[in-house]
């Protein structure tokens, strides 16, 4: 006997019982200790099933799909669940999230999708927005789409199983015709950035061509600034009022989430001070010696060149007020302890806006330099390529240079 359990098909929970379970914080966080790892695995666990609710829920009321008899001849998608704690900058719990994705992998290229690529904001440029905002001291806000991949339309005909856990009694062997995008699909990062993309420039906003994910709209004396990385949002601009109000509008088309002022974005902590704002990587320095069990150790202990040991421990005793010789005794250090296995040199560069460093580099050059002359004018052409795009960045944010 086929029984529904054993055919994946669930009934989605009642409202009422989702509101119960998340009012049990401290039922949420045990249960989420360990992520599942797939849907049978969470099959009897109350908290992780109504995250799954949660998720259905939002995709039929944005009528991602629709269900059709199962065509001949034609590619159809596999659909997976993937279960994350989600955390709060402190650390803790803030929610679990179950999110049905596409099974990209087994999407056929020109038949299920065609052009997949999608920008991101440069790390330099949030730096600039930052700076100039630091400066200007203009408010900073940080807002979250909801779901933002499922706000892309596709333009290509692509037929899904149905999610585990939720195929339909009536017809077990029907498939979902995606009408919108979907987590997972290779064209859904690039839907997603078409449809905000286009939204912003009703709204009057005009697409950097230094930083094709950096929005800006200027009217009059009144501007904004806005960077997308992918689902995460920060505005800042000298109008607050003109900020409330393009807000409101973000919202009445996207599910967006207003986190308020700036604190946390892709990893970095932004702690207001007298000064301005102070950028870290504390939290994520701290999982990165969690991950690899080196918290407790000393710094000695990870030193592997002691041929240099010495040097490295001399320089090391003036931190805080270094003269230029220790700065030339560094920079000897760094030239002895070269690459002798590929022979090439190291190029670096440090870029100020104002006061505040927004663009460094320090690598190896591609190619090996035949003298220290050929080695020098490969690190001015790369530093001289930071500073025209830096310059295009600039005028396209309105700012004027001398």
């Amino acid at each position: 006997m086929l029984t529904q359990a054993k055919a994946d098909i669930f009934k989605t929970r009642h409202p009422a019982y989702l509101a119960l379970l998340g009012s049990f914080g401290l039922l949420s966080a045990l249960l989420a200790s360990t992520e599942p790892k797939g849907f049978k695995s969470v099959a009897k666990n109350l908290a992780w099933l109504a995250a799954m609710d949660e998720e259905i829920q939002a995709l039929q009321t944005n009528r991602t799909w629709i269900l059709v008899p199962r065509p001949t001849n034609t590619n159809i998608v596999g659909s997976k669940w993937v279960f994350r704690t989600k955390y709060l900058p402190d650390g803790s719990i803030e929610r679990l999230k179950a999110r049905l994705v596409a099974k990209g992998y087994t999407q056929v290229p020109g038949l299920d999708y065609t052009d997949t690529f999608s920008p991101v904001i440069k790390a330099t440029t949030v730096r600039v927005v930052l700076s100039l905002a630091v400066t200007n001291k203009w408010p900073l806000r940080q807002l979250d789409v909801k779901n933002a991949f499922l706000n892309g339309h596709l333009t290509e005909s692509v037929y899904m199983e149905q999610p585990p856990g939720y195929i339909d009694p009536r017809y077990p062997n029907h498939v979902c015709q995606l009408k919108k995008a979907l987590y997972g699909l290779k064209q859904a990062p690039r839907a997603w950035f078409q449809r905000f993309s286009s939204f912003l420039i009703q709204l009057g906003f005009s697409c950097s061509r230094a930083d094709t994910s950096l929005f800006v709209f200027h009217k009059h004396s009144d501007i904004i600034y806005l960077l997308l990385y992918v689902d995460d949002i920060i505005i800042t601009g000298n109008n607050s009022s003109l900020l409330d109000s393009f807000t409101r509008k973000l919202n009445s088309e996207f599910a967006t989430k207003d986190l308020g002022s700036l604190s946390y974005f892709l990893g970095l902590e932004a702690t207001p001070t007298t000064d301005g704002l102070f950028i870290s990587q504390l939290k994520y320095a701290l999982d990165i010696l969690t991950q690899a069990q080196l918290l407790d150790n000393k710094p000695y202990l990870t030193i592997t060149r002691p041929d240099i040991a010495y040097a490295v421990n001399s320089v090391s005793q003036f931190p805080h007020s270094p003269t230029e010789d220790h700065f030339l005794a560094v920079k000897r250090i760094l030239r002895y302890a070269g690459c002798p296995d590929t022979r090439r040199s190291t190029s670096g560069y440090s870029i100020y806006l104002g006061d505040n460093l927004v663009s460094w580099s320090a690598k190896k050059q591609p190619t090996v330099s035949r003298s220290s002359c050929e080695s020098e004018y490969r690190a001015l052409a790369l530093t001289t390529a930071e500073l025209l795009w830096l310059t295009h960045l600039l005028c396209d944010l309105r700012i004027s240079l001398p």
